[in-house]
């Protein structure tokens, strides 16, 4: 990027797509330039730059996701990274936090639609706290039901319930799920130190993810984000911040077919055998 002048300040943000909804995509695209144009207004961030990273499937959906960023005439820079397969989820990130030398980059899921003011809450948030290294937002699904995306550290037991169990079983357990789900700590006030973040929207402060060079390599998909909550609360702090506020339409591995369980356990054996097994 080279020498920036003094008081200058540089998002960058980050989407990785692997087969993604166009419609849905266009339409997070169009919530994320509102909330640019917002935070810019505020003077928040000065430079802006969005980078796509392409994973497929094929090399098929470069040129409707090079339309879709010439049509969302957002107010930033914009690159689209391609050509290089399916890498991963944490893998696809780990490409753009090679420019090290911004101030904040956002982790975005191509699913996640931003409210207008949520990059300026969660900024003027970052400056005002500099121990603070991971925004972590309120959230909603599309149906407008509340999502819990801070947790405990979790069990085999909390995550077998969340993701395989029927319903009348989960509801016998409901008062451990939302233990699990830090309910009772991540309302409408701001909390401190969550010990995990899930990764649908992770606005950072770059220092702090080039201290631990972003994503673990070993997580293709599931569970990067549990192990980037562990390894950054290490080097700064993570809060929730209810004020900072997104939809979310995804989620729900266990429905998405025989191979994304298998994904699933694998990563989660990856991270219980990394970080410590607990059962129930």
């Amino acid at each position: 990027m080279g020498a920036l002048p003094a008081g200058w300040r540089v998002i960058i943000i980050s989407i990785v797509t692997y087969a993604p909804d166009l419609a849905l995509l266009a339409t997070v695209l169009d919530h994320l330039g509102r909330a640019l144009r917002h935070a810019s207004r505020l003077e928040l961030p000065t430079e802006a730059r969005l980078i796509l990273v392409d994973n497929g499937p094929g090399t098929t959906w470069r040129q409707p996701l090079q339309q879709m960023l010439d049509a969302a005439a957002l107010p930033a820079r914009v690159d689209l990274l391609s050509g290089h397969g399916n890498i991963g989820y944490g893998a696809g990130h780990n490409l753009a936090l090679q420019n090290r030398d911004s101030d904040y980059h956002l982790i975005l899921n191509p699913d996640v639609l931003l409210e207008e003011n949520a990059l300026s809450e969660g900024l003027a948030f970052l400056t005002v706290y500099p121990d603070v290294g991971w925004v972590a937002p309120a959230a909603w699904d599309e149906a407008g039901r509340r999502q819990y995306l801070c947790k405990r550290y979790p069990t085999v037991l909390d995550l077998a319930l969340r993701g395989f169990a029927p319903a009348w079983l989960r509801q016998r357990f409901q008062t451990r799920l939302d233990r699990y789900e830090l309910r009772d700590c991540t309302g409408d006030a701001v909390f401190w130190d969550p010990p995990i973040a899930s990764g649908c929207f992770m606005l950072c402060r770059q220092a702090a993810l080039n201290r631990i060079t972003g994503f673990s390599p070993d997580y293709f998909l599931y569970f990067e984000d549990f192990d980037l909550s562990l390894r950054l609360a290490t080097v700064s702090r993570i809060v929730y911040v209810p004020t900072v506020r997104i939809v979310h339409f995804g989620g729900h591995a266990a429905r998405k077919g025989i191979h994304h369980i298998g994904l699933f356990l694998r990563a989660a054996m990856l991270f219980f055998n990394r970080y410590g097994w607990r059962w129930w």
